[in-house]
């Protein structure tokens, strides 16, 4: 047979490298993505910007005075620019408007607060300190009196209850990681009428929780104070309440069985106090419960199987108690929980036929006679003994589904590299067998 001729081969030659080059780079497209380049955006022309004339405060200038005196800036008008930090809100009066509203924060070590500044600013009716360590002076008595709002957080050194108890006409009372040095809460809340929200946190406060509080209170916070005694009846007589917070105190005694009666509940923190015997059946009655915290305290019984029938809780901690028994919730009340806790309670166990054995509920499962099988699992990490509402938490299944995602075949682009190797060593070794027939 004659030999091709070498222009033929030559030709045949080149269209076989081309097609090998094409397919290289179809390979490496497919493989590698290209880098975006972005476009570069036009540049824009400075605007020209107008000198700043300095604006004539609206303010009343003894009030002027007396912010000046606090150090805060009043280079522009505090009514119309207030400072980022130090907040002002001024009434609409004429000629000049007055403060109504007025938020130090992060002053500095030597703030002073004199009773002059004070005393120009009467027609406050909020006032707020935050990081400010000033020492505080006697309020006047028109600035005491105007007060609907007063909050104080790690600021103002030494605060008395007796300070505190001359802001009678407060609606709001917040006072947050401070020391108060008083005999009792009632000193502070005896003659406040109008109280809505009440907060003394981390204050250091000791005695009981007064018997008699205002019945208008919609929040109540004394967490971390050293009250004692028991949670008063009494309590039960706040209609309107819809925040209680008592944790981290040394509360004893048992819930009271009233406790039903706070029918606006909607956020309740008991935790870290003393308190014992059974959780009370009234509690079954507040519609709007979403959180209920009843953790580290000597509580005992068994846990109520009423939790399951309150819609709209989500929120539900009953762990490091002394709770016994076998726990009655099933799966579709955890799923609807975004937190449950109930680790830390030895004589507590759950029925494996009802619950998953992969929950890490930080209790035992139940024997036969509804007792716990084992010591409680050792908790690990922060999860140890609490459950989120997570789907693989509650598969008890064999995985099959996770398994047949494990079998779907080889990642698309390590298959068309492998097409685009074996390709281009094939067109390799064919253009050596026609380079040699051609010679």
């Amino acid at each position: 047979m004659p030999s091709p001729p070498p222009s033929l081969c030559l030709s045949l030659l080149l269209l076989l490298l081309s097609t090998a080059t094409a397919i290289s780079t179809t390979t490496n497209a497919t493989t590698i993505p290209k880098a975006t380049i972005p476009t570069p955006s036009p540049i824009s022309s400075p605007t020209p910007t107008t000198p700043s004339t300095s604006t004539h405060s609206t303010l009343d200038p003894k009030q002027l005075r007396a912010l000046q005196s606090l150090d805060i800036p009043t280079a522009k008008d505090p009514c119309t620019q207030p400072s980022p930090h130090n907040a002002t809100l001024c009434d609409a009066s004429s000629p000049f408007r007055h403060l109504v509203s007025l938020h130090l924060s992060n002053c500095s070590t030597d703030l002073s607060l004199t009773y002059t500044a004070l005393k120009s600013l009467s027609t406050l009716t909020s006032l707020s300190f935050t990081n400010c360590p000033a020492s505080p002076v006697r309020f006047p008595a028109d600035l005491a009196l105007s007060l609907h709002s007063f909050t104080c957080i790690h600021s103002l050194r030494h605060l008395t209850g007796v300070w505190l108890s001359r802001l009678v006409n407060l609606t709001d009372l917040t006072v947050t990681n401070v020391p108060v040095n008083t005999s009792g809460l009632y000193v502070v809340l005896g003659n406040m009428h109008k109280l809505r929200s009440v907060t003394i946190s981390n204050a250091n406060v000791t005695g009981y929780i007064p018997k008699h509080l205002n019945y208008n209170l919609t929040h109540v916070d004394f967490s971390g104070n050293r009250l004692k005694g028991k949670i008063p009846s009494s309590l039960s007589m706040l209609e309107n309440l819809e925040s209680l917070n008592l944790s981290s105190n040394t509360l004893a005694g048992e819930i009271p069985t009233n406790f039903g009666d706070l029918i606006s509940l909607k956020n309740v923190s008991l935790a870290s106090n003393s308190l014992s015997g059974s959780v009370p059946d009234s509690i079954s009655a507040l519609p709007d419960l979403i959180h209920l915290d009843l953790s580290s305290n000597q509580l005992n019984g068994t846990i109520p199987k009423f939790f399951t029938e309150m819609k709209k809780l989500r929120y539900l901690n009953l762990e490091n108690n002394q709770f016994h028994g076998v726990l009655p919730f099933n799966l579709t009340f955890m799923k609807r929980l975004e937190v449950f806790k109930v680790g830390g309670n030895a004589d507590l166990c759950y029925n494996h036929t009802v619950l998953s054995s992969k929950l890490k509920l930080g209790i035992a499962r139940c024997d036969k006679h509804g007792l716990p099988m084992s010591p409680p699992p050792a908790r690990d990490g922060s999860s140890g003994d609490e459950s989120e509402p997570d789907s693989s938490d509650y598969d008890d299944g064999d995985d099959t589904s996770s398994k047949k995602d494990q079998k779907h075949g080889p990642n698309k682009v390590v298959l068309g590299v492998a097409i685009g190797l074996s390709s281009l060593v094939f067109l390799i070794v064919f253009l050596v067998c026609i380079s040699r027939r051609c010679s």
